[in-house]
């Protein structure tokens, strides 16, 4: 078991509901970014995306794109974000790490260079949404080979359907299903369908499933709450830091009351 899936069966067996969320790297600073990171963690939030940003985010929305550009402009690279991520595990922080990023990143780092430098650094997992299935072999046997890798998170969408038992066959830490089509942001508007969806996936996972794209508040989830295992929020905290110019006390709230309501309600 690596930190994701520690964390999610400690939720699971509270009998609770797991909450992810997602910022993009670099911002406002590595510094600040890093004081974000640990403000989520003591407001008691399970899982960070850590969004590694890219000159050409395809699966995001204006949001994220935006701040990814924000974040290419500040000098962010995957170099730092690996430094920023040893230091925090230097100072004791234990929340497990998903990196989001594009596989054209990791074919430039170096496949077998990228597994080990997770390995050694603390990154437990990584989504790279332009990676399909069928084109994941070579990542996941260096992955395989590597200890204390990280996981790779498998992504489903709502036209998925005939795929699911081959995505979710050898499939760990949880699985991301795609609310809606289209990209990140788009502010609960859900697939017409995503209830039935989410009880197919329910069916034929072992892990824990995770709905995210479009999520702003635990209401947004309601009606799904006893399919689904968690949520994600991304572009809508993103938004709310940025109004709030990255105020720590704002996302300790923000993450805190979610995860109280998304446990309550």
């Amino acid at each position: 078991m690596n930190r994701i899936e520690e964390r999610l069966k400690q939720v699971q067996d509270k009998g609770e509901k797991a909450f992810i969320t997602y910022i993009t790297a670099g911002l406002p600073d590595m510094e600040g970014c890093a004081k974000i990171i640990k403000a989520q963690e003591e407001a008691g939030l399970d899982i960070l995306e850590l969004g590694i940003p890219f000159s050409d985010p395809v699966a995001d929305g204006p949001v994220i794109q935006s701040a990814s550009y924000q974040s290419i402009q500040k000098g962010t690279n995957i170099k730092k974000v690996f430094d920023m991520v040893e230091q925090l595990r230097r100072e004791g922080c234990e929340l497990p790490i998903v990196f989001m990023l594009y596989f054209n990143t990791v074919l430039h780092y170096g496949l077998a260079a990228f597994a080990a430098k997770c390995a050694a650094t603390g990154v437990d997992g990584v989504i790279i949404p332009d990676l399909p299935y069928e084109e994941q072999e070579q990542l996941q046997k260096i992955l395989d080979k590597t200890e204390k890798a990280p996981i790779l998170i498998q992504l489903v969408t709502p036209v998925s359907k005939q795929r699911i038992p081959m995505l979710l066959e050898k499939a760990r830490g949880f699985v991301y299903c795609i609310s809606s089509m289209g990209v990140t942001g788009q502010s609960a508007d859900f697939h017409r369908d995503v209830v039935s969806y989410l009880q197919e996936v329910k069916k034929v996972s072992k892990i824990p499933v995770m709905m995210g794209f479009g999520i702003r508040t635990a209401e947004d989830v309601i009606p799904m709450k006893d399919t689904i295992d968690g949520c994600i929020v991304g572009s809508y905290l993103i938004k709310l830091m940025e109004q709030t110019n990255y105020d720590t006390d704002t996302v300790k709230e923000y993450v805190s009351t979610f995860k109280k309501e998304l446990n309550t309600k």
